[in-house]
């Protein structure tokens, strides 16, 4: 089973855009029927360019004169630049970006800047459903491969409700430090913290 690393594992591969031209009741209409809150606007290239949220709507369409309302368009609506996620870009990452944004979805992009899907905070929290077993493996997996030459440690990973627990002996080339930043980087840890002792 493949473990979600990044966001192009998690992400919704759907795409519901407006074009820059696009009347504000035609994207009210696409969020009303499929239930998102934000959309991407795509220029004539088909690269995101900027992002209309309800809030967008709510703040800048004309109230009391309805009227005018039919001349907005996406372009005049959207928040600019459109702030997104290369499909590449790591779940940790990604959710440290919505964080710092407040934001509640990214438009996820390919290297031309053209949307390839739509991650959402929902998204990015099902790495936190992942069972105990699958985190050990995982952890087990990540530092055995990348820092622990086979052989040269006794190592136990122990996770309780996704917090892990790392023991045993490290060799001399390795810092704890260094363990627990690799332990850290695997989806659904929530904590990490050693008791090594080295070889």
């Amino acid at each position: 089973m493949k473990h979600p690393r990044t966001v192009d594992d998690v992400m919704t591969h759907a795409v519901i855009a407006a074009r820059l031209d696009a009347p504000v009741k035609e994207i009210v209409q696409s969020m009303r029927r499929w239930g998102v809150s934000a959309v991407p606007v795509l220029s004539s290239e088909g690269r995101v360019v900027g992002v209309v949220s309800e809030a967008d709507v709510l703040g800048k369409v004309p109230g009391e004169d309805r009227g005018s309302a039919g001349s907005v368009t996406a372009g005049s609506l959207m928040s600019a630049p459109a702030i997104t996620v290369p499909r590449g870009a790591t779940i940790a990452g990604a959710a440290r970006l919505m964080g710092r944004g407040r934001l509640k979805r990214l438009p996820v992009v390919d290297e031309d800047g053209r949307p390839v899907g739509v991650v959402s905070r929902g998204d990015l929290l099902k790495v936190y459903l992942r069972s105990d077993t699958e985190i050990a493996e995982d952890v087990r997996h990540e530092l055995l491969t990348h820092l622990i030459p086979e052989g040269d440690a006794a190592l136990t990973v122990r996770v309780t409700d996704g917090a892990v627990t790392l023991a045993g002996r490290l060799p001399q080339s390795v810092t704890a430090d260094l363990a627990l930043r690799l332990t850290r980087a695997v989806p659904g840890v929530v904590d990490a913290a050693a008791e090594f002792t080295t070889a």
